[in-house]
């Protein structure tokens, strides 16, 4: 899948396209019937099928203090659409220049500068100078527009604010309903201060980045290599209370594996909260406790599916 930028023309293949116009940072069952809609449209036209994100994300521009929120990379949303079926995924400079255009510069940014011929959004998507653009102005300015409504499920719509309060409760499970897969952070295995191999339990030392912080604790894992491989694990996230200084990281132990992975990118699933950071007495008591997590992490994980 191509991945294309706001700030440089459109390849010819890629005009004409139907585009899945929103964020889509979690891309949740919500956005997933948005990017599904535009991808249907596009194959019974006959044209190719574009989702658009922002990137920063506004909420970064209008609240510039807000703490880390990002729910995906946008590594892994091009992975996301991609997989959906798209067939690029345009991103957004989120500029004060793009969040101060009229509705009518915005349209004809999209109808003549990108050649989009028909955007799909959800119902409450606003755009433009003041948020004034609604999804009717689209049809009023000339660009057919498609509006989904929201998906729903017993505990009421679902957005990534729930995605987002269901993780910093440590609930798992919730947040992997709502996504339709596990929440994962990616990130680039670091070189650490080494204690965990001189216990018996190695870890791979990730920082957290932009990402939203899920409750601080200790989970099952599921690492994703860069060559496909899919390993159990047990993991800390947080700031490691039995050790001085703190250091906010996520350090998963991989079990039966003994391989470097320092400098290569891996992703890690949160798969169940065991329980929340606690500072130990001593290497033996702290050695006690990560193996009886181990032992609870593998019982959880091989009673739990893989999801991609």
């Amino acid at each position: 899948m191509e991945r294309l930028s706001s700030s440089a023309p459109v390849p010819p293949h890629l005009r004409g396209s139907v585009m899945a116009l929103g964020n889509f940072d979690g891309f949740h069952a919500g956005h997933q019937a948005v990017v599904g809609r535009a991808i249907a449209r596009a194959k019974a036209e006959g044209r190719p099928a574009i989702v658009a994100t922002f990137d920063p994300h506004p909420m970064r521009l209008f609240r510039p203090d807000t703490p880390s929120f990002r729910l995906t990379t946008l590594d892994q949303r091009e992975a996301l659409f991609a997989r959906a079926g798209a067939d690029a995924m345009m991103v957004f400079d989120f500029t004060p220049a793009l969040a101060a255009l009229e509705p009518a510069d915005y349209v004809r940014l999209l109808s003549e500068d990108m050649g989009v011929t028909a955007v799909v959004t959800g119902e409450d998507f606003t755009f433009g100078r003041a948020r004034s653009g609604t999804v009717d102005s689209f049809a009023a300015l000339g660009l057919s527009a498609q509006a989904v409504g929201p998906v729903s499920d017993a505990q009421g719509i679902i957005s990534s604010t729930r995605v987002r309060e269901a993780l910093r409760a440590g609930d798992c499970e919730t947040a992997c309903r709502l996504l339709t897969r596990p929440f994962a952070i990616r990130g680039v295995v670091q070189h650490g201060d080494k204690l965990g191999r001189t216990i018996g339990f190695p870890t791979a030392n990730i920082d957290m980045g932009p990402y939203l912080r899920p409750a601080y604790g200790i989970y099952a894992v599921r690492g994703i290599l860069p060559d496909g491989r899919v390993l159990d694990g047990a993991a800390n996230l947080g700031i490691r209370p039995s050790f001085d200084p703190p250091k906010e990281l996520l350090e998963p132990h991989f079990f039966d594996f003994a391989e470097s992975l320092y400098g290569q990118e891996v992703e890690v699933q949160l798969i169940r909260y065991l329980h929340g950071e606690r500072k130990y007495d001593g290497l033996d008591a702290l050695t006690a406790g990560i193996a009886q997590d181990c032992a609870d992490a593998r019982q959880i994980l091989a009673g739990t599916p893989m999801l991609a």
